[in-house]
Parts: structure tokens; C-alpha cells; sequence
């Protein structure tokens, strides 16, 4: 399988589905966008490889459940010979949204439900079509056809500057934040990947549907050593325990009896989001201060650019993923923007920068020991 591609100055967009309705419903809601334009559709991955032949779409839509070639063994192909930004258009149920998640371990840009009952026609235009944007401007790499991941630097037992910090078991500080959207499950995926059971408590915010944050939670706790879980309301944060943030709810950090523990709250989009990484970061802003590390990872948009400032201004550590290494370089460009960002890194590096920042002399108060003290990293 092998394929071409070329520029447009439209948007130019394939759409992939076995169900004729769902072709048409999406084909609709993109036809009054006027700088996208649907150049085709396919109902199986056969005649989707055809015409991407025949078209050189800029983006794909791609259902996964379809006949003759699921979307997954499709995306493995589409991703090695011609990487291009796919957007998953997934059912909700516990088998899509697992299906998702591994569909953007290998290099999906960004999800979307499945349109179905009374589905309203202007919401799906709108969804769909600020999707189609972002998955336009995403800086997609090519895949390997094995396992979907990218070679990883290794990192262990080194700081950012490339110095042993083995040897150094004060712990400044004891709370990680993490935000990311466009790209940020990989990203945060490989980031967590890098610490062991003993890792600092880790609150994350990903942009990501209602859903699709649990499987995303579920996978990761299958395969990292730490306990990962979707957040729920009066978790306690603690060593050895990644929290995610539900998708369609904010998550915030509290502060209880001595003890840390998240809030889980409905409201309005901020910047758009829910759950809003400017939520996470102010509320760590608010309680951790100084005692936090913020880290803003691959995303479009301006969502945590507030929030690093704020926790920056607190006396909290503040990194970001760099441009070269990123999908998309908005959250983090825009971090920077706004004076939040103390230091960036390719996303290799980000779990090192992470170990250095925690034992990183505070700038208020005196450093402390905490039960975590030999946090590793692989």
C-alpha cells in the first residue's frame, strides 16, 4: 500500500464509514464550511486507500468498525505510508471508546462520538468542523507498522541538564500537573512512562469526549506500574496515583484535613474546554503553590497558558513541550506567550525535567522530605 498526498489551500476532507447515513450526516455538516470542502467518500478502508489516491485529502475521518479491513489494521497503514491527520468518528460503548484510545496510540489526532437519535445537526457542524481544523494544522509523523510508538530517548536516572540525580533524595516539591489536547495522550502516555509505582501524585487534564477519558484511564493503568484512574470526586492525591480528568468535567485540586484531593465539577467551558486545563493549573496554583510542578504538553489553542502563569507566579515550576516535539505547538506557544513557562524540552525529556523540578529548591520556604523521596524514572 502505498500513497501521494499534496497541499490545497481548502481543507480537503475524506470521509471513511461503513454506514451511509453516518457518510452523509458528516458530508452535511461540513458542507457549509467555507474553508472545507468534502472531497470524497468511502464506505471500507479498500476504497478509502483508492481515493486518497485519486484526491490527496489533507484530513480523514475514519470509523473503526467497518468490513473487510477494521479501522485500526487501516490507521497502522495510513499512518506508515502516508501519515496524514485522522479524526476517529467512534461509537460510545466500552469496545469503541478502548478502540479509540489504542486508534490515537497510533497516531489518530482526535475523536469524535458517533452521530446518532436526534443528534443535532448544527452541534455536529460545529464539533466537527474545529476539528477538522485542528487535525489540519497537526504535525503528523510517520508510524512504525509494529507497534504505533515512536523510539524514546532513555532518561533514567538523569536530570534535564544531562546530570546523575541519583544521588540527590530531597524532595522540594510533591505535585505534578499535567495538561495536553491535540496529541496528548501519546504525550502523556510516554511521560508517565518514564516514572515507576513510587511516582509523585499526578493530576492530568487531557481534552478528550465524554466516555473516552475512562478507556483512556483503563489502558494506561494496564500498562504503567502506578495506579491510573479517571478521577472522581474526593479522590485523594497521593504518591503512586495518576488521576484523569473526566471528560466533559472540570477537575480541581482541594485541599482537606491535611490531605490533597480533587474536586469534580460541571460548568461552563473555559477556553472552550471542559475539563479545562486552566481550571487544574489554578486551582494547583491556589493550593499547591510553590509545592507543584505544571506541565503543558502538544495542543491547539490557548487552554493552561493562564493557568502556568498562575502557577509560576505562585512559586510553582513550570515546563512545557517544545515546538520541534509537539503535534500541535498552541497550548505550549501560547504558555510561553504569557510569561508561564520557566523551561522547555522535547517531549524525551519532559519526565527528566519533571525529577529535576521536584527536587528543585523551592522559591519560598525550605525544602522537605516526602515518603516518595526515590521517585524513579525509567
Amino acid at each position: 500500500m502505498s500513497f501521494e498526498g499534496s497541499g490545497a489551500k481548502r481543507i480537503r476532507v475524506l470521509i471513511v464509514d461503513d454506514s451511509a447515513v453516518v457518510r452523509r450526516l458528516l458530508s452535511d455538516a461540513l458542507s457549509g464550511e467555507a474553508d472545507i470542502e468534502v472531497v470524497g467518500t468511502a464506505p471500507d478502508p479498500f476504497v478509502a486507500r483508492d481515493k486518497i489516491l485519486e484526491l490527496s485529502p489533507d484530513v480523514l475521518t475514519l470509523d473503526i468498525e467497518m468490513p473487510r479491513m477494521n479501522g485500526l489494521t487501516f490507521l497502522k497503514r495510513v499512518m506508515h505510508y502516508q501519515p496524514m491527520p485522522v479524526i476517529i468518528i467512534s461509537s460510545l460503548g466500552q469496545a469503541g471508546c478502548a478502540a479509540t484510545v489504542e486508534a490515537l496510540r497510533l497516531g489518530a489526532v482526535d475523536v469524535l462520538g458517533k452521530p446518532h437519535g436526534p443528534y443535532s445537526v448544527g452541534d455536529l457542524s460545529l464539533q466537527l468542523a474545529n476539528k477538522v481544523r485542528l487535525a489540519a494544522a497537526a504535525n503528523v509523523k510517520r508510524k512504525s507498522m509494529g507497534t504505533g510508538t515512536e523510539p524514546v530517548v532513555p532518561v533514567a536516572g538523569q536530570s534535564v541538564a544531562g546530570q546523575s540525580v541519583a544521588g540527590s533524595t530531597l524532595i522540594c516539591r510533591h505535585l505534578v500537573a499535567i495538561g495536553s489536547s491535540t496529541g496528548g495522550t501519546q504525550a502523556v502516555e510516554l511521560v508517565l512512562s518514564r516514572f515507576g509505582a513510587d511516582c509523585p501524585p499526578i493530576l492530568v487534564a487531557q481534552h478528550i469526549p465524554a466516555g473516552f477519558s475512562r478507556a483512556f484511564a483503563q489502558r494506561l493503568n494496564q500498562l504503567l506500574p502506578m495506579e491510573v484512574k479517571e478521577a472522581e470526586e474526593g479522590d485523594v492525591v497521593q504518591p503512586g496515583r495518576v488521576l484523569i480528568a473526566p471528560g466533559n468535567f472540570h477537575m480541581l485540586l482541594r485541599k482537606n484535613s491535611g490531605s490533597y484531593q480533587v474536586a469534580i465539577k460541571d460548568g461552563p467551558l473555559v477556553c472552550y474546554q471542559r475539563p479545562s486545563v486552566d481550571v487544574l493549573f489554578g486551582s494547583v496554583a491556589q493550593v499547591a503553590g510553590a509545592d507543584s510542578v505544571a506541565v503543558i504538553l502538544t495542543g491547539m489553542g490557548s487552554d493552561g497558558a493562564q493557568g502556568m502563569k498562575r502557577v509560576r507566579d505562585a512559586g510553582g515550576w513550570t515546563i512545557a513541550q517544545d515546538e520541534a516535539s509537539c503535534v500541535v505547538y498552541g497550548m505550549p506557544r501560547e504558555a510561553v506567550r504569557a510569561g508561564g513557562v520557566e523551561e522547555s524540552f522535547h517531549l524525551n525529556r519532559i519526565a527528566a525535567a519533571i525529577e529535576s523540578a521536584l527536587r528543585r529548591p523551592s522559591h519560598r520556604g525550605a525544602a522537605h522530605k516526602l515518603p516518595y523521596q526515590n521517585t524513579s524514572i525509567r
